[in-house]
């Protein structure tokens, strides 16, 4: 079948810039510092200017970043951590690699964001941080999570994974607590070639243990400090990450507006029952995803929108499918279907449509035609 309308397009990003990412490869071949060359130390000092923070750290993936952060930030056996139910398994994966206890809260339906009065019904006296999820590239309101912070005594530990120079309220993603951790997956605001990860952090202390947790614990050849592991950025995709910072914002520019024409086209189905998640955060939103909700007045189910937009040519998703309370691997938790109705509620009605810098007008044109015609058809 063509696919006339990916959900993803990576060569639109990198065929313009081919040159000078082969030039920063090559420099690194000819350098031949492939483990925390120079590359790294230039692209964690820019990425951390850009995101208005003071200290990068590189490692191994968007995970890890959790997991190390969390440790970096002395969080761990004894500690709870309060995130969503309704994100990526990576960050639960990430709480629990750390060592601390794992407390899922629901998420706002309007926004699939936490749900920050039922965050502070969790809390206990073992709460030790919030992990806020900048969800589809939208931040958590930093104002709120100030305030929670401040009233019960608790870190903010941002995951920023899918919010790269997103903003809101003035601040930019990562620049809100104490850290924050990103993910450089190829299809990322700002992707790799490969798999990698950054921490955030305006705190030198917990700068200084990252650098150790990262590289087994050491920070001098031979002298291990404490327990670390290997879960460093390489050289390479550092390299390729700098050459492409430069372009982050206007990509993110061009993914607002796809989304603002988006929201204008299928605010006439609004009445049949499918919304866009919303905005709250005006052009602060980086839209890493597009995602409309398929409530129960829709004349047509989400799976039947599907396949007949994959019939037509035209990818899509689900992000995600089952929350993080309902996966097999955390069922030891002890939560049970139900016990978080937003959630759950997201997850059957959520569908993700194709957002990449480089959709041209007609290809949107395409998807807005298509899904119009779907629900019109399904009405009648």
């Amino acid at each position: 079948m063509t696919i006339k309308v990916p959900f993803v397009d990576l060569n639109l990003q990198h065929q313009p810039m081919q040159s000078q990412l082969l030039v920063a490869i090559e420099d690194v071949l000819t350098k031949g510092d492939f483990i925390l060359g120079q590359a790294v130390s230039n692209f964690e000092a820019a990425f951390a200017a850009a995101s208005g923070t003071e200290y990068g750290i590189g490692v191994a993936s968007g995970t890890d970043a959790i997991a190390l952060g969390l440790q970096a930030c002395n969080i761990g056996a004894g500690d709870e951590v309060i995130l969503p139910a309704n994100t990526f398994v990576a960050t639960l994966i990430g709480v629990v690699s750390a060592g601390a206890t794992p407390i899922l809260v629901d998420c706002d339906p309007q926004t699939a964001l936490i749900d920050l009065e039922a965050a502070a019904k969790a809390i206990t006296p073992q709460t030790k941080a919030i992990i806020p999820v900048h969800l589809y590239g939208q931040m958590v309101s930093p104002s709120q999570l100030l305030d929670f912070a401040n009233t019960y005594k608790v870190l903010i530990f941002e995951d920023a994974a899918q919010a790269h120079l997103a903003e809101r309220e003035g601040y930019i993603a990562g620049s809100v607590g104490i850290a924050a951790a990103f993910s450089f997956y190829p299809s990322k605001n700002l992707g790799a070639f490969g798999d990698g990860g950054m921490l955030l952090t305006r705190d030198s202390e917990v700068a200084a243990k990252m650098r150790r947790l990262r590289n087994y614990g050491s920070s001098q050849k031979y002298v291990h400090i404490e327990p670390g592991t290997n879960s460093r950025l390489d050289t390479l995709q550092a390299a390729v990450l700098h050459q492409k910072l430069p372009y982050l914002s206007q990509w993110n520019s061009e993914r607002l507006a796809i989304a603002q024409r988006y929201d204008i086209e299928l605010a006439p189905l609004a009445s049949a029952g499918m919304i866009p998640m919303q905005n709250q955060s005006g052009t602060g939103h980086i839209y890493h995803l597009y995602v409309i909700k398929i409530d129960d007045s829709c004349p047509i189910k989400r799976q039947q929108i599907q396949e007949k937009l994959t019939a037509a040519g035209i990818q899509t998703g689900i992000h995600y499918p089952i929350p993080c309370h309902l996966q097999p691997a955390f069922s030891y938790l002890g939560y049970q279907q139900g016990d978080f109705p937003q959630s759950e509620q997201l997850s059957q009605q959520i569908l993700s449509l194709p957002m990449y810098p480089g959709l041209n007008n007609s290809q949107i044109t395409e998807v807005i035609t298509a899904i119009t015609s779907i629900v019109k058809s399904a009405k009648t």
